[in-house]
């Protein structure tokens, strides 16, 4: 095996960290993530725990850095510097562990699956905390076009990923051996990878009829720290509201994205007369949209539904909102460190409780808002509770022309697949998409136009295995990396006691 200088480790883990930025949208060369995962496993191969925690550290950065670096589009290199730097921290203790491991002498399946095993539990830890954690950077994420994608309705995005880093890491180990094996350990290995989701793929979806959903995209600058005139959100969604009117399209519902309108028809009372109009005389359909509302003292980024002739029946609270980006946990705190980054977020949204199912007509339609598609939880729950389709609006206003927005269409696509539900994916600035169970976009629009989307949406109420038991492979696989870590701790300990 070939032995690496400390400078040429450190080296091998920035590249491998680099690397993953081609293999998630807008580059979306999907393989290139194994070349990543392959790397970033090399640089700490067969190093001490301490070692491996220092240049995985670094490893871990660039991992991150390479592909959320729109977070410093609307609060500046802080919030990336420390939102990179805290995975960076979770990802370096994993990276101590997959190090221990991989000095074992096991067989290299064995070795294959303890590192992903340890790198998905890693990945489930960093989705849940702090805060409610991180729910991105997953390697399964960038297989949004990938003949890989299918495995996610199997047992859900940890699936994906623990395949993926466990194949890179039997290609490392095969290479380092000089394919001592030979070829058919790969070949046999290939097949099951690449052939059980094509087999998925082929299923016919199980749909019980359609719904017909127009989903507006207003092209409004509705940033957190928008400055425009009170109104001029609503009214962009207004008019682009009026150009799928124009063009005489049917529909059963209509639906505008988080935050569309900037003035809340409780308190506002020219935007209510505004949507009740829109409603009542124009639309005549059932209306979904985003708005901030308020409750006492508590402030909620929520999305109603409007009926014509009865105004608003129904309201989702989003139940996760975004830290230090919606609120700041532990406020005094970190406003000691950065008074003038915390001073910046001056509202808080509060955690919404109600449940996100909305009756329209004969259809139960869950909500998500944001972010809250890359929280496995929640997309789960709707489908428990009976959403047939899935709607998830969002507001990518305030990462320009970055890739988050391309990023979250990518987990809308996979998250499809995985619930077996269609999802229209609706956005103030775009992309806008409506996605079948497949991942297949049947309907999208390009960013920062005013636009909307309309398909006949598939629903389904059958269940995937991801839904009915699948899921419990993400919490099964966490409890086993934590095991294989005090593991190698105790043995670690018996070693030097011996010695």
């Amino acid at each position: 095996m070939l032995t690496l200088t400390t400078s040429r480790r450190l080296a091998v883990a920035v590249l491998g960290g680099l690397i993953s930025y081609f293999a998630y949208p807008s580059p979306n060369f999907w393989p290139a993530i194994f070349i990543s995962v392959a790397l970033l496993y090399i640089s700490v191969q067969r190093l001490t725990f301490w070692r491996a925690t220092g240049i995985g550290f670094i490893g871990g950065a660039a991992f991150y850095v390479a592909q959320i670096y729109w977070i410093s589009q609307y609060l500046g290199p802080e919030p990336l510097i420390a939102l990179a730097g805290l995975e960076a921290v979770i990802y370096s203790l994993a990276a101590g562990f997959i190090a221990m491991i991989s000095s074992r002498k096991l067989p290299q399946w064995a070795l294959s699956l303890a590192v992903a095993s340890i790198w998905t539990g890693r990945e489930w830890f960093a989705t849940h905390f702090p805060y409610g954690g991180f729910p991105w950077s997953r390697v399964a994420m960038s297989q949004a076009d990938s003949p890989l994608a299918f495995w996610v309705s199997v047992g859900g995005f940890g699936l994906l990923s623990f395949l993926i880093v466990g194949f890179s890491v039997y290609i490392s180990e095969l290479l380092a051996s000089g394919w001592k094996h030979g070829l058919r350990p790969l070949a046999i290995v290939l097949v099951f990878l690449f052939t059980v989701p094509v087999g998925l793929a082929a299923l016919p979806a199980k749909t019980e009829g359609s719904i017909r959903i127009a989903g507006v995209q207003g092209n409004a600058n509705a940033g957190l720290f928008s400055h425009e005139a009170p109104g001029t959100i609503r009214d962009n969604h207004l008019e682009a509201t009026h150009k799928l009117l124009e063009a005489n399209e049917l529909f059963d519902l209509v639906v505008w994205p988080e935050n569309a309108s900037d003035k809340n028809p409780d308190d506002d009372e020219e935007t209510r007369l505004l949507l009740k109009d829109l409603v009542d005389k124009q639309l005549k359909s059932p209306f979904i949209f985003g708005t901030i509302t308020t409750n006492g003292d508590r402030m909620y980024n929520s999305s109603k539904l409007w009926l014509p002739g009865r105004g608003e029946v129904d309201q989702y609270d989003k139940k996760r909102p975004v830290p230090f980006g919606e609120y700041v946990p532990d406020r005094e705190f970190f406003y000691q460190l950065s008074p003038d980054l915390v001073g910046l977020i001056y509202r808080g949204y509060d955690f919404g409780t109600r449940d996100g199912i909305f009756e329209v007509k004969d259809s139960k339609v869950g909500i998500l808002i944001c972010f809250e598609e890359a929280i496995d939880e929640l997309p789960r729950d709707l489908v428990s509770n009976g959403a047939s389709v899935i709607i998830a609006q969002t507001n990518n206003a305030d990462f320009g022309h970055s890739d988050e927005s391309v990023q979250q269409l990518a987990i809308a696509r996979l998250r499809a697949i995985e619930t077996g539900r269609a999802i229209v994916n609706i956005s103030t600035v775009g992309p806008s998409a409506v996605i079948d169970s497949h991942g297949k976009l049947l309907d999208t629009t390009s960013a920062y136009v005013s636009d909307y989307v309309i398909a006949d949406v598939p629903k389904s109420n059958s269940m995937t295995l991801t839904m009915l038991c699948g899921w419990l492979f993400d919490p099964i696989i966490a409890a086993i990396s934590a095991l294989l870590a005090l593991w190698l701790i105790l043995d670690n300990r018996r070693r030097t006691t011996k010695l």
